[in-house]
């Protein structure tokens, strides 16, 4: 908010800028911090709300539901005030433990490229929105010693150092790993570097849409495309292919890349029949995250998969562009 501010003072057409804390209701301490934060805003001229996460906290998953939560209420104010951009403070520290959580997690190359400077809102919550953080090049460290010199008071969530939760748990091992040569710039810039290749991969991905399945895709599908073409891919494009056609068709969220992996593997056997046999009545039938992929007659195809008896009646979802490009 401060460095926002100074940035604000030396336009000659300045954005209005709105200054917005979260309560997360957590500790007892953060009503005081947010009465802080208000305070400080007032004196550099910055509108200030603060917002609470109201509602019982989950004993599991707290700190995700958290996440959510705040980016609820921060894409809510957004919305309201016209404003199309969230400025958010995640630092080169904070790029650095998100890199090794996803690499803990087994991610893909899409994890492994880190937070982005510009990124939509996490879905459901907003469509027009796009976060920013301009501060992933700067260290935790920096933005302390700036805050200091300035004399600007900032608080220290305890939470931050709390080992129940996986992100402070890594974030004491960063200092053994650094002796070791993997410094936070380091992960930070493996982070960059692969960003570069997801670009790339995107690219590729969206001219190989465009030549097996030129759309317009209906909704829930069916997408089809030639098996004896989807088999000659790359087996990295054709994983996201199938997958971005998965999250098209299917209506149970993202497609986790585990059982994506396992569904490609299934598939080339089944494909390589019916590339032999194109009139056989054999198919291929399986379902993953809500979405019904056929193979039959030499073409893969997906679509939207049949309710299930027991399932619960839910409403349709807003249809996700199927060309995209990560900024």
């Amino acid at each position: 908010m401060w460095l926002a501010a100074r940035w604000r003072d030396g336009l000659e057409h300045p954005p209005k800028l709105i200054a917005v804390t979260v309560d997360h209701g957590l500790r007892k301490e953060s009503a005081y911090e947010a009465l802080a934060v208000k305070r400080l805003a007032k004196a550099l001229k910055v509108e200030h709300h603060t917002l609470r996460w109201i509602g019982k906290k989950p004993k599991a998953g707290l700190m995700q539901a958290a996440r959510n939560a705040r980016y609820r209420l921060l894409a809510g104010l957004a919305r309201k005030a016209g404003a199309e951009q969230i400025l958010l403070g995640h630092t080169l520290d904070d790029q650095a433990e998100t890199v090794l959580m996803r690499l803990a997690r087994g991610s893909g190359v899409s994890g492994l490229a880190g937070m982005r400077p510009y990124a939509p809102v996490p879905a459901p919550v907003s469509e027009r929105t796009s976060l920013v953080r301009p501060l992933l090049g700067v260290s935790k460290a920096r933005l302390i010693a700036t805050l200091r010199t300035a004399k600007v008071p900032y608080a220290d969530d305890p939470t931050n150092r709390d080992t129940d939760f996986t992100r402070p748990r890594l974030r004491t091992s960063m200092m053994a790993l650094a002796r070791e040569g993997l410094t936070a710039e380091r992960l930070a810039l493996l982070a960059e570097r692969v960003s570069r290749v997801e670009i790339a991969l995107y690219e590729v991905l969206n001219e190989t849409l465009m030549r097996l399945a030129p759309g317009p895709w209906p909704d829930k599908g069916p997408v089809a495309v030639d098996a004896g073409e989807f088999m000659s891919l790359s087996d990295e494009i054709a994983l996201r292919l199938l997958g971005r056609i998965i999250h098209w068709s299917g209506n149970d969220g993202a497609v986790e890349l585990g059982k994506l992996e396992a569904l490609y593997a299934a598939l080339e056997g089944p494909i390589c029949d019916t590339l032999k046999a194109p009139e056989t009545p054999g198919r291929f039938r399986r379902t993953l995250a809500g979405a019904l992929v056929t193979v039959t007659k030499g073409k893969l195809s997906v679509e939207r998969a049949p309710p299930r008896r027991s399932a619960a009646k839910t409403g349709n979802r807003k249809r996700k562009a199927a060309f995209t490009k990560p900024r």
